[in-house]
């Protein structure tokens, strides 16, 4: 996929659009493929993060990965080892696979685990960290071998992730978040230039308050859509029809 900022953004609001008109994990599962294959990944995973003693595949939610992979990512246990899962859980932000640090010498099961991953062809990656306020932890992780992850697609993929975990999660948990209701107008508002790609400071200036106070608005939207940053707080503003684009 080429072309400029906007081309990006326009991406990510079509997939957000389509994953409204989804009935089914399944269709989520081939919107998912579809788009991010237009930012060069082929494999993906939506899964929460399992406790002591509790098996991976109780807990993943969609997947695309490698005929094969899977079996021996659960027979070998890997995800007891897998630098990914670590920083996963120490994270907020998303980030690349290779800012997930190990020690080749002092850990060779997790040398394992990312090698036997780049076998078939889980070169590179990009993961999401998703922490609930009720304690509850999951990820999407995807990866290809030719990507397209800049300072301009990141941000799509971050919003276009959270998006499609927030529809696979009210599939599985149709209840909605307390607190949905409880939005000021200009919490929304906020938000609304958010998904628009602007930053606290660009918001104040287009709407002539300060940073500071842009920044307070959204946390407090953050807080009332238990969200733990503010792409989860668009992706559930934009699901309960909070906010458009």
């Amino acid at each position: 996929m080429s072309g400029g900022m906007f081309s990006y953004a326009d991406e990510a609001f079509a997939f957000v659009e389509n994953l409204d008109r989804l009935a089914t994990p399944a269709a989520i599962l081939d919107a998912m493929e579809t788009s991010l294959s237009r930012f060069g990944f082929d494999s993906f995973i939506v899964a929460g993060l399992p406790g002591p003693g509790e098996r991976v595949e109780r807990v993943v939610l969609l997947k695309k990965w490698p005929a094969g992979w899977f079996e021996i990512y659960i027979n070998r246990d890997y995800i007891r080892h897998d630098p990914i899962i670590r920083r996963c859980r120490n994270a907020v932000q998303p980030f690349e696979w290779a800012d997930a640090p190990f020690d080749p010498k002092a850990e060779p099961r997790s040398l394992e685990v990312m090698n036997r991953a780049t076998d078939f062809g889980m070169k590179r990656g990009f993961c999401l960290p998703i922490h609930g306020i009720n304690g509850y932890e999951a990820c999407i992780s995807m990866s290809g071998t030719d990507l397209d992850l800049t300072s301009r697609t990141k941000p799509a993929l971050h919003l276009m992730s959270m998006y499609a975990f927030e529809r696979i999660r009210s599939h599985l948990n149709p209840a909605p978040i307390p607190g949905l209701k409880r939005l000021t107008g200009r919490e929304r508002e906020m938000l609304a230039w958010a998904a628009a790609g602007k930053s606290a400071a660009d918001t104040g200036d287009i709407v002539g308050i300060t940073e500071r106070t842009v920044t307070a608005h959204i946390v407090s939207a953050c807080q009332k859509l238990e969200a733990t940053n503010k792409t989860q707080a668009v992706a559930r503003a934009l699901q309960y029809r909070l906010i458009s684009i």
